[in-house]
């Protein structure tokens, strides 16, 4: 049976949990439109999550990679279209560091982009047919979800696998995060887990009956 790789990422700045781990979790061992579901939680931190990724990448050599990570703010389940070699946070990530006008990757060949291999619309309107209100992105911002979406294709381009879809998904924040948010600051649009779940399994479902 093929296999697809689904990631999720551990909880960071002041968010206590992630809903995207959470998502990955559970769905891990999953049969998921023809393919069995290999989920692993990535450390907020580049180089980390780098080593961690090609590790898995080179292990399981998946069939399907679906990233995932969270996107406090976006009201929506989103499809990212592209992934850029910049790195520029806006908050530290786990380890305390803040990287500024950085290439997310430094090999002399490393090309300014990468294009999702995602059949996106084809996920959008799956989400949409299920009753879950998603999109296509143009930006996975220049924090670590765009980093290993950059990183995993890059990673396949350049071991002769460049055929296999490999995307990332930005998921909106769960009840967890929303009521973590001070009383100061404005409140977050949610989703309930199992929304953000379903719509992780939607996604799979065609991403894994296309492998």
């Amino acid at each position: 049976m093929p296999t697809l790789l689904l990631t999720g990422f551990e909880p960071f700045h002041t968010h206590p949990i992630n809903p995207s781990a959470q998502a990955a979790e559970a769905l891990d061992g999953a049969e998921v439109g023809g393919a069995r579901v290999v989920s692993a939680l990535l450390p907020v931190e580049p180089h980390a999550a780098a080593a961690a990724l090609l590790t898995l990448l080179d292990a399981h050599q998946p069939d399907a990679v679906l990233l995932t990570g969270l996107a406090a703010g976006r009201p929506h389940v989103t499809a990212e279209r592209v992934a850029l070699n910049v790195m520029d946070f806006r908050i530290p990530d786990n380890a305390g560091w803040v990287y500024r006008d950085h290439p997310a990757h430094g090999h002399a060949e490393a090309p300014p982009a990468y294009m999702s291999t995602l059949p996106l619309r084809a996920v959008v309107e799956a989400w949409r047919a299920a009753g879950i209100p998603g999109d296509i992105s143009n930006t996975a911002g220049l924090y670590l979800c765009n980093f290993v979406l950059y990183h995993a294709l890059d990673h396949l381009a350049h071991t002769g696998r460049a055929g296999v879809p490999c995307g990332f998904l930005h998921v909106p924040a769960n009840a967890g995060v929303a009521l973590a948010v001070p009383e100061d600051r404005p409140p977050l649009p949610y989703l309930p887990q199992e929304e953000i779940t379903r719509a992780v399994r939607v996604a799979a479902e065609v991403v894994g009956g296309r492998v």
